[in-house]
């Protein structure tokens, strides 16, 4: 009975080993394609690794993998070792004779053999998707490397102090209420602290990197995901200092109120999926009357070329960080406490205040107390009131500084975008 239970388990074993073997040997070639695809420049025979030698790698880091039941773990480490050891010796023979100091080959190589161990023994996806990943880093040398030139130290810290922000601080932030208002939750507040700063980081960059190359448009958009008030601020004065590109600025201008909308409302919709239904007609009105003042703007602009920076703070800081969760903590416990002693309607007097600065702490609150709380139809009234509050401080602004006719239309095209929005929400009756 043994014997045959054993002869039905080698062809599984077989197999299993097969299945090693092959994504080992898949592995090397995927890896050896990126390595010859660098050097395809190079003569035959002045490549020092290539297709072959990376798919040779991995396969042997595969029988290595294989061999291991049979020979033992401490014969399959002297294994890696002596490939470990010899590589380097190849490896700095070739960087000497080239007088080069690069050790890309040298990791690769090892990266590739681990892997190939790693398909035999472990976890085969895994070891797949640690391929991937290392032959993306492999073939993005180029733009990595510019990226590298252009990266500022104020960009390196906010990048530093976000990974702070999610990797140290967030978990030792206790999970639980901790208020006498059973309100306060520490962890749930820096992680939407830490989601806000991250996507405001987010924008930052695609301001950095699309914003002069594909114009006012794209720059004033992205730059909506830090702040649309800032960018208001930023293209009325550029308008009203350069009147050439004063309708594109109007253009962009409008586009970081209809991307501000946007982002508020999806920030609401998934936090409570059952505000979509009273949030999105008055939204959506709202849109479509901003959406066509751009288009006409952009109809009537004269498109010479020009080209602007959109110049924004680095948004990743500590300082702004703490603010920005002291006031989400603050207004999440005011709003529960007018809710529970004054009565939901006292969150709309609260969110005019609050959204005359920012949309968002008020969007955040009273999105987690639906339906528990407050009803749909106030949560829904008090961020629509606390977007209509933040739309006419910028467009108060847009009026004060941008250049006449511009900052005409921007006004009523904010104006109406109110309007707009209240006859939306009055027709679907809230709730």
């Amino acid at each position: 009975m043994r014997m045959i239970a054993g002869m039905g388990s080698a062809p599984l074993d077989t197999i299993g080993h097969y299945q090693g073997l092959g994504l080992a040997l898949a592995i090397g070639l995927l890896v050896g394609i990126e390595r010859g695809w660098q050097e395809r420049d190079l003569q035959t025979g002045a490549r020092v690794a290539g297709i072959r030698t990376f798919a040779l790698i991995g396969l042997l880091g595969g029988v290595w993998g294989a061999l291991l039941p049979i020979v033992g773990g401490v014969a399959v480490g002297f294994a890696a070792f002596a490939f470990a050891i010899g590589l380097t010796v190849f490896e700095w023979r070739e960087s000497v004779k080239d007088n080069s100091l690069s050790a890309t080959d040298l990791i690769a190589g090892l990266v590739t053999f681990a892997l190939g161990v790693l398909a035999v023994l472990g976890n085969k996806p895994a070891a797949a998707a640690a391929a991937v990943v290392a032959t993306g880093l492999l073939a993005l040398r180029h733009p990595l490397h510019a990226f590298l030139r252009t990266l500022t130290w104020a960009e390196l810290r906010s990048a530093l102090l976000l990974l702070v922000m999610t990797v140290v601080m967030l978990p030792l932030l206790p999970d639980r209420n901790i208020d006498p208002w059973d309100t306060i939750n520490p962890h749930r507040i820096w992680l939407i602290t830490v989601a806000i700063a991250a996507l405001s980081f987010v924008g930052y960059v695609a301001v950095r990197i699309a914003g002069a190359r594909r114009g006012l448009l794209v720059a004033g958009a992205a730059g909506a995901l830090v702040s649309s008030t800032a960018v208001t601020l930023t293209y009325s004065r550029l308008s009203k200092s350069e009147p050439k590109i004063a309708n594109e600025a109007g253009v962009a201008i409008l586009a970081s109120w209809i991307v501000s909308l946007t982002r508020m409302t999806t920030i609401a919709i998934v936090l409570a999926p059952i505000l979509a239904k009273s949030l999105l007609p008055a939204v959506v009105a709202a849109v479509l009357v901003l959406a066509a003042t751009a288009f006409g703007l952009d109809r009537a602009g004269r498109h010479d070329g020009t080209e602007a920076k959109l110049q924004l703070e680095n948004p990743v800081e500590l300082g702004m960080a703490i603010r920005f969760g002291f006031l989400l903590g603050l207004v999440t416990v005011a709003s529960k406490l007018f809710a529970a002693q004054i009565g939901e309607l006292s969150l709309l007097p609260l969110a005019a205040v609050t959204g005359l600065a920012d949309v968002d702490p008020i969007t955040l609150s009273v999105s987690q107390m639906v339906p528990k709380d407050v009803t749909v139809g106030v949560a829904a009234m008090a961020i629509l009131i606390a977007a209509a509050a933040n739309g006419a401080t910028k467009l108060g602004l847009a009026v004060s500084f941008a250049p006449g006719r511009v900052g005409r239309i921007l006004g009523s095209a904010g104006i109406l975008a109110i309007l707009a929005g209240i006859v939306a929400a009055i027709f679907v009756r809230l709730p």
